[in-house]
C-alpha cells in the first residue's frame, strides 16, 4: 500500500468521484466499498475515509450542517473541487477514465437503474459510439450523484424503490450543457412527481416547500389531490450534499411551473 504519500491527480479522481456517489453516511473505513476501492487505487480504507471527509469540508451542504469533515482539505482537493463545479461534464468523463485506469470496472454496490434517462430522452441516434458512451457516463454520474445526495429517498415523499426514482433535471437538459450534470441542478422524486414537475405541474418554492398548481385540480380526481395537492406546502426533504441551488429552482418557478 502507498502510504504518507502525495495523492495522484488520478486517485483524487476517484476519491471525488466516490464523494459525489456515495451517501455521507457511507463514508467511513469500514465501509466495503471504500475498503474495496481503497485497495485498488493504493491507499488505506483509512486513507481514502479521510479524504472523502477533507472533501466533504468543502461542500456548503455539509459544512452548513455543522458537520465540518476533518477540515484538512488540501491545495489539490481545493483545485478539484473547483475544476469540479466548473466543468460537471468533463469532470465526470475524466473521473470515469481514471477510474477504469486502476481496474474499477463495477458500478457502486448500491441498487440503481442506470438504464433512466433524463427527464427528457435524448436521441443519439447517428451518433458514432464514443458520443453514445460518453453520453451514458454522464446521465449515469447525474443519477447516482443526486440520489445518493438524498440518500436514495424522493425528498417529497419518502419513498426509497430505488428502480421508482429519478434524478429529476430543475433547469431542463435542453436548455443548457453547463449544467446537466450539475447535482445541484438536481432533485431526487418519484418517476410521478419527477412528471409533473416537468410537466410544471408543481414546483418548489424559495422556502424550500412544494408548490402544486390548481390548474388541473378537480372535485373528483382523487388521486390528484391525494399523490400531489396533498404535498403543497410541505417541505422537501433536503438533500445531504449538493443542495438545489437557489437560481435553478427561480428559473422553474418562472419558466416552468403553471401558476
Amino acid at each position: 500500500m502507498t502510504a504518507r504519500t502525495g495523492w495522484t491527480r488520478q486517485q483524487l479522481l476517484v476519491a471525488f468521484n466516490l464523494y459525489c456517489q456515495m451517501p455521507f453516511g457511507k463514508m467511513h473505513s469500514r465501509n466495503p466499498e471504500i475498503i474495496k476501492y481503497a485497495e485498488l487505487i493504493g491507499r488505506t480504507p483509512s486513507a481514502l475515509a479521510m479524504k472523502l471527509t477533507n472533501i466533504a469540508s468543502l461542500d456548503p451542504a455539509i459544512t452548513s450542517t455543522g458537520r465540518k469533515g476533518l477540515e484538512r482539505a488540501s491545495a489539490a482537493d481545493k483545485v478539484m473541487w473547483e475544476e469540479m463545479q466548473a466543468d460537471w461534464w468533463r469532470f465526470a468523463i475524466e473521473a470515469q477514465q481514471a477510474a477504469s485506469g486502476f481496474g474499477v470496472t463495477a458500478e457502486l454496490e448500491t441498487p440503481v437503474d442506470d438504464t433512466s434517462m433524463p427527464d427528457e430522452v435524448v436521441d443519439y441516434t447517428g451518433n458514432n459510439k464514443t458520443v453514445q458512451a460518453t453520453a451514458r457516463v454522464g446521465q449515469n454520474f447525474f443519477r447516482r450523484s443526486v440520489l445518493s445526495a438524498y440518500n436514495y429517498r424522493c425528498c417529497i415523499t419518502g419513498l426509497a424503490v430505488p428502480k421508482l426514482l429519478v434524478a429529476s433535471h430543475i433547469v431542463p437538459w435542453r436548455v443548457g450543457a453547463e449544467n446537466r450534470l450539475n447535482p445541484r441542478n438536481g432533485l431526487c422524486l418519484s418517476m410521478l412527481h419527477d412528471k409533473a414537475f416537468d410537466a410544471g405541474i408543481i414546483t418548489i418554492a424559495e422556502d424550500m416547500a412544494v408548490r402544486v398548481s390548481r390548474k388541473h385540480a378537480t372535485n373528483t380526481d382523487h388521486f390528484f389531490s391525494s399523490a400531489l395537492l396533498a404535498y403543497d406546502g410541505k417541505p422537501i426533504a433536503l438533500p445531504e450534499k449538493f443542495c438545489p441551488h437557489t437560481e435553478f429552482l427561480a428559473y422553474h418557478r418562472q419558466h416552468i411551473f403553471e401558476a
